[in-house]
């Protein structure tokens, strides 16, 4: 017999919606104020979850475990399986040294501060955001800058505003594949929702960036570069998104606008070379003001052999997203196993639904066409390509699994909390009381997702703990779910600056240690502005024409 959600369990909505909420705070209190290891702080959330759903919501006990466990296979594969081979890739290019020539490929075009800023956070750390994620674009970045000579503040700061944009679909379309898979959107419509919000803002960060770093004056100078950054990334940006899938937006955005930027730059320089290395502003001590690091200058071949192991990446993932490869690899393998216990066991009911609808909980395992596979196989020969041996490429893999073992946990986790409370319905609860804010609710659901990033520090997990919520508040008010659940993800992208992991890992690239609370200061404002101004467009897209006929229904 199946069991029914109940969405007020105590009768008193304010009650139940506040217990509702005991896992979600909890994860987040852990992560954001108690400073509690990622893994740990989802354990923690999981297992107040799990309490919270069976003694609270009437959850049968093995219904419950069953559910996390679900979610818990579903965070292995797809997501773990994207994570671990997209590092395993990175850290084949690391060790042969080929990463540190694509360093100095884009160290040495220009010597002006804010066309390097566009160069390297911007394009190049789009570049990084959509292929590898979770912290490597900022690492990477602040590194650069560090070595080019812009002070700890600058180079930590302006890489955190720079990764923004691109979050939405970082590592290989991961929070948009998470959103839809957990919590039953279209895949397509979703990155399609998310394609016709970022790129307005992909043309307003690099402004923004530069506006930052040198000021208004020093922004208007070099318009015309940034113009050209923004508009070439936000072309591909939407045509990508709506036209091909999350998978490579970034990376394929990225590119064209490296390579329009840098075509632009042989016909257009700015009168003036600007060379202070800190923020408008702010003053840099002797200590900190460090000369830039010599550009090492390399051959052509050189360069193609670093550049070599992404461009194959680019080309293994889009051959493995078109419809025709999937539907051939999963008729080889792609066995399904229905969750017994769980599958067709849960019922959603009114008013969520117009009638009593059945939970699926089925589990395939598409090892052959998932996207991680792709990428493994790209660097694997990647690694014949940089002349690995077989062994050493075996060792370099193992090694990969250890360093993100914890990385690996906390996905497994994460998943396992945000299938749980889809299953049990206390998502529906959030989001039924969220939907009380009326016609601001588009505001607010934005600043949903902000929220959600800058305490998790990872747009997958903010999509996996508030995309139900939104997908339920949004068919509460009569608007597009595809709307507020794009909405989440737009929103959390401006989260990604001020959560506490970007911001240890913006301090620990740039040697700024114990520095963290000047970065947070810095990078706030910029975060809540730009958050806020994402909740404006998108209730422009909610009400008012002719924004709203871009939205996907």
């Amino acid at each position: 017999m199946a069991w029914q959600q109940i969405y007020d369990p105590l009768g008193n909505m304010v009650i139940s919606t506040a217990l509702a909420a005991v896992p979600v705070v909890v994860m987040l209190a852990a992560l954001g104020f108690f400073h509690i290891k990622a893994h740990i702080a989802a354990g923690m959330g999981l297992i107040a979850a799990l309490l919270v759903a069976i003694f609270v919501y009437g959850m049968p006990a093995d219904m419950a475990g069953k559910a996390a466990l679900f979610g818990g296979f579903t965070g292995l594969l797809p997501i773990g399986w994207i994570v671990l081979n997209i590092i395993f890739l990175h850290q084949l290019t690391e060790q042969n040294g080929s990463f540190a020539v694509l360093q100095d490929s884009l160290s040495g075009i220009t010597q002006d501060r804010r066309i390097q800023l566009l160069l390297i956070a911007f394009c190049f750390g789009a570049f990084f955001e959509g292929a590898a994620g979770f912290g490597t674009p900022v690492a990477v970045t602040a590194a650069i800058l560090i070595g080019l000579g812009f002070s700890p503040l600058a180079a930590s700061g302006l890489s955190l505003i720079a990764n923004t944009a691109p979050v939405a679909f970082g590592a290989l379309g991961t929070p948009v594949i998470t959103l839809a898979k957990v919590h039953g959107y279209d895949l397509m419509e979703v990155t399609a929702m998310i394609g016709r919000q970022l790129p307005v803002f992909s043309m307003i960060v690099p402004f923004w960036l530069i506006w930052a770093f040198a000021g208004r004056k020093g922004m208007m100078e070099i318009w015309p570069a940034i113009l050209v950054t923004g508009l070439s990334f936000a072309i591909p940006q939407y045509l990508v998104s709506n036209f091909i899938g999350p998978e490579l937006v970034d990376i394929i955005a990225a590119i064209v606008s490296m390579a329009c930027l840098v075509g632009f730059l042989r016909v257009w320089q700015p009168r003036t070379v600007w060379t202070s290395p800190s923020l408008r502003g702010h003053d840099v001590s002797a200590a900190e003001a460090k000369p830039p690091k010599p550009i090492t200058q390399h051959s052509t071949q050189a360069l193609v052999a670093a550049w070599t192991p992404w461009v194959i990446l680019s080309v293994f993932v889009f051959i493995w997203g078109l419809p025709s490869v999937k539907a051939w690899l999963n008729g080889i393998f792609a066995p399904a196993f229905p969750m017994e216990g769980l599958h067709n066991m849960i019922e959603k009911v009114p008013p969520v639904v117009r009638q009593p609808t059945k939970e699926g909980a089925v589990y395939t395992l598409n090892l052959l066409s998932a996207t991680g596979t792709a990428i493994f196989v790209s660097a694997v020969v990647s690694g014949f390509v940089m002349k690995y041996n077989p062994v050493a490429i075996v060792r370099t893999f193992f090694k990969t699994i250890w360093l993100v073992k914890f990385s690996l946990l906390t996905i497994v986790l994460m998943l396992a909390l945000g299938t749980l409370t889809r299953y049990s319905g206390t998502d529906t609860t959030l989001g039924l009381a969220f939907a009380n804010t009326g016609v601001l609710y588009p505001f607010f659901g934005t600043l949903m997702g902000w929220l959600g990033v800058a305490l998790t520090g990872s747009d997958t997990a903010s999509n996996v703990l508030f995309g139900g919520m939104q997908k339920v508040a949004a068919e509460q008010l009569g608007l597009s779910p595809n709307l507020m659940g794009a909405a989440n993800s737009s929103g959390g992208v401006m989260g990604k600056m001020i959560d506490a992991q970007s911001i240890v890992v913006a301090s620990t690239a740039t040697r700024w240690f114990n520095r963290e609370g000047d970065i947070l200061r810095y990078v706030f404002f910029h975060s809540i502005a730009l958050a806020c101004l994402v909740g404006l467009y998108v209730t422009l897209q909610a009400y008012v024409w002719p924004f709203s006929l871009t939205v996907v229904h």
